[in-house]
């Protein structure tokens, strides 16, 4: 059974984050167990998900970015309260931020970057460098 899908197409927060991710080298998107995701050869990044709570249950979070980070950065991103934990995507290094009103584009843009550039491979990151689009 496919998953629902779980985004509006006419969100503007998702229209936002599509433009930056698909600014990447060989870039493409699609829609991974509904929600979706921005890739090269693997996945980069995924727009939405859900956060397992302390007591049990979950709790989803539509307009967020979920990037992979370097392990360096991983458990100072997590100690700033608008990051958190992915489901599923968590114990492999992922991690969410929350998007809203107040969100800074400019690290939205480095998050995407980082993740990029673990994920992408070298030629592509060597592209990323030249500036290549």
């Amino acid at each position: 059974m496919a998953h629902p899908k779980m985004f509006d197409d006419d969100d503007p927060v998702l229209a936002r984050v599509r433009r930056i991710a698909l600014s990447f080298p060989d870039a493409a998107d699609k829609v991974s167990h509904g929600q979706p995701a921005f890739f090269t050869t693997k996945v980069f990044a995924y727009y939405g998900g859900s956060q397992k709570l302390p007591a049990g249950g979950h709790v989803r979070h539509d307009a967020s970015l979920l990037v992979l980070a370097p392990a360096d950065e991983r458990q100072a991103l997590l100690q700033d309260p608008r990051f958190f934990t992915p489901m599923y995507l968590g114990p492999s290094g992922w991690v969410g931020l929350r998007l809203d009103d107040q969100t800074d584009w400019t690290e939205v843009r480095e998050l995407i970057d980082a993740s990029y550039r673990l994920t992408a491979g070298v030629r592509r990151v060597r592209r990323l460098d030249a500036g290549d689009a």
